[in-house]
């Protein structure tokens, strides 16, 4: 059993290649019982600040998991700022008994800090990490990936950094511009229904923002940008293994689509 939760694709894809049936964790969370149990369960999420979006986060937290071999797989595309030990202390605050946490290099999709067509140049052997870690969960391994003084010192920066922003700094990082069709794309990517359609244009709800950036990168006209400066504000970034359609069964806050993904798995 494997759940996930992705912005742009590449948890997405990790988690397919772990379960052919991986299950959202941004449909999962409504259900009213979440008491889980499987020989083995796996966590697969990106990092955002070098933690887990928060909505794993509150996933954690309110899960009951019945497993032998409970494991996380965490994607990251520049430094991960010691992401494993940030997760296992986490697990641990929820009652969650970890047996293994590694992190995967992948292509960095934050707007603010890279240029995503430099992004997707660079090989970063994803299909050689994902085969290291195939291997040590197919033996069950048991291991927390090794976290050094450099990373929880890349940490504590940007910690350092946040406390001088506003609190709900990133609920308010999203722009709306006038190029706007409406065509809905921003609001069935969205995993914590935080922008919806209202009179045909786009709209950004703050207070439950994930800041995954998965409306931005799907918007087909560039009609949402940051309210912060970007690396390169025409190149957007998916994953090329995974569809946009995917990414809308995965986070579509729909009713009918929640159902109608339900019914399938």
């Amino acid at each position: 059993m494997v759940f996930y939760f992705t912005g742009t694709g590449n948890s997405l894809y990790i988690a397919k290649r772990l379960d052919d049936h991986p299950l959202s964790i941004p449909q999962v969370i409504h259900q009213p019982q979440l008491e889980f149990s499987a020989d083995t369960i796996g966590i697969v999420a990106p990092v955002y600040g070098h933690e887990v979006p928060p909505m794993v986060k509150d996933f954690l937290k309110n899960a009951r998991f019945q497993t032998d071999y409970f494991y996380l797989i965490l994607t990251y595309g520049n430094r991960h700022g010691g992401a494993a030990e940030l997760a296992k202390d986490l697990c641990e605050r929820c009652g969650i008994t970890v047996s293994y946490i590694n992190v995967l290099l992948m292509v960095d999709n934050w707007l603010p800090g890279f240029d995503m067509e430099e992004q997707q140049k660079i090989d970063k052997n994803v299909e050689g990490q994902l085969a290291a870690i195939l291997q040590d969960l197919i033996v069950r391994k048991k291991e927390i990936s090794k976290v050094s003084a450099e990373d929880r010192a890349a940490h504590q920066q940007f910690l350092n950094y946040m406390h001088q922003s506003p609190a709900d700094a990133w609920q308010h990082l999203l722009h709306i511009k006038d190029t706007c069709i409406g065509c809905g794309i921003c609001e069935k990517v969205c995993p914590s229904a935080s922008i919806r359609l209202a009179e045909g244009k786009a709209v950004h709800t703050p207070g439950n923002c994930q800041a995954c950036l998965a409306c931005v990168h799907a918007c087909p006209q560039n009609a949402i940008g940051l309210t912060i400066p970007e690396k390169n504000p025409q190149a957007r970034y998916r994953n090329e293994h995974i569809s946009l359609e995917e990414i809308i069964q995965a986070n579509s806050q729909n009713p009918d689509r929640v159902a109608s993904r339900n019914r399938n798995e």
